[in-house]
């Protein structure tokens, strides 16, 4: 059995991570919760069965020794708690988004030695979205044209009243970086590299640091040219992608999570998933249970789960410095490389 624990018992944790763990409760067990409330840690393990509770990380680590740590904490702890968990012979799943900035992430990957850290995107993992990478990959749609990757989400002033969110220190950015990553990694999943953006982002009514709104347009390497837009402040909220190919158009409508009647195809007949698997931490966890039984470097980690960070940083190195931003200049000497805000 995997023994696993979980960082942080809020909400993600009990609606997320602990029903994807259930549906593999033939390959897993839960062995403790770390919460700083030490009673929501008791509360947690009191309703799902787990045997230890625990307020500190390091004592948790020291004593339970797991095999795989489910981080659901805040933005600003990840990183550390990322790096603590790889040093004491842990792999790692962690909630979006994985850290703050990418001198961060390169920490993260540079503390490898054995163990692995992957980052929550579970978009990816849904029957709809491998099935159009099949298509894409077979050359069944043709090449790749124009994409619109659109986040339409709504957060009210009582959101923002949590003391970590809406701030650069602490959660890193507004709804580019803490809402709008699912939709913008699905896309960059299909698509691939990007090569240059220009962004704007602004604050137009939500009592944060950040941004509550975000626009860009997009050049990828293949070619593709795409529009993203990201927001808390539409009342009918929506996440829609649509990838206009040479041959067919394929679209996605949900919020929060799809299925496969969630997809549309043009012409219909190229558009036949073999099976339906929803979006979710479930959909996830099974290819990141797979990773550690073969002793292989799961999905979304490393190069591939800094990919959509790396994307993020260049929007709003745009989006600050008013110009085109280049893939290639996000290197250590660029100051959107240690902090999205630029400093």
């Amino acid at each position: 059995m995997i023994r696993v624990a979980i960082v942080g018992t809020g909400g993600i944790a009990d609606l997320g991570h602990m029903p994807a763990l259930a549906a593999e409760r033939h390959r897993v067990q839960v062995v403790a919760a770390v919460d700083v409330d030490g009673s929501r840690a008791k509360a947690f393990c009191a309703a799902h069965g787990i045997p230890q509770a625990y307020i500190d990380l390091g004592e948790m680590l020291a004593r339970e020794r797991p095999d795989l740590v489910h981080i659901c904490t805040p933005p600003y702890l990840h990183a550390r708690q990322v790096v603590e968990c790889l040093r004491a012979g842990a792999w790692v799943w962690c909630e979006k988004p994985p850290c703050l900035s990418l001198a961060e992430h390169d920490r993260i990957t540079a503390a490898e030695s054995g163990t692995f850290a992957a980052v929550i995107f579970q978009h990816r993992f849904g029957s709809g979205a491998r099935h159009l990478r099949r298509l894409v990959t077979g050359g069944e749609l043709g090449r790749p044209m124009v994409a619109l990757c659109v986040t339409a989400w709504y957060r009210d002033h009582t959101y923002y009243s949590v003391p970590w969110r809406g701030r650069w220190e602490t959660e890193g950015g507004g709804p580019t970086m803490g809402h709008g990553v699912h939709q913008m990694d699905l896309m960059l999943s299909v698509l691939g590299d990007w090569e240059e953006i220009r962004a704007m982002a602004r604050r137009i009514d939500r009592p944060v640091e950040t941004e509550d709104v975000s626009m860009a347009s997009v050049r990828f390497a293949n070619g593709a040219m795409a529009s993203v837009v990201n927001s808390v402040l539409s009342p009918r909220e929506e996440s829609y992608l649509r990838f206009d190919f040479a041959e067919a158009t394929v679209e996605l409508r949900h919020l929060y999570g799809y299925s496969n009647d969630n997809w549309t195809c043009t012409p219909p007949h190229l558009w036949k998933p073999p099976d339906d698997v929803p979006s979710s931490h479930a959909a996830q966890l099974t290819y990141l249970l797979d990773a550690y039984e073969r002793g292989e470097r799961p999905p979304l980690s490393g190069a591939e789960g800094r990919q959509t960070l790396e994307f993020v940083t260049g929007l709003y190195a745009s989006a600050f410095t008013g110009r085109p931003v280049r893939r290639s200049e996000l290197t250590m000497d660029n100051p959107f490389y240690h902090r999205l805000d630029g400093g």
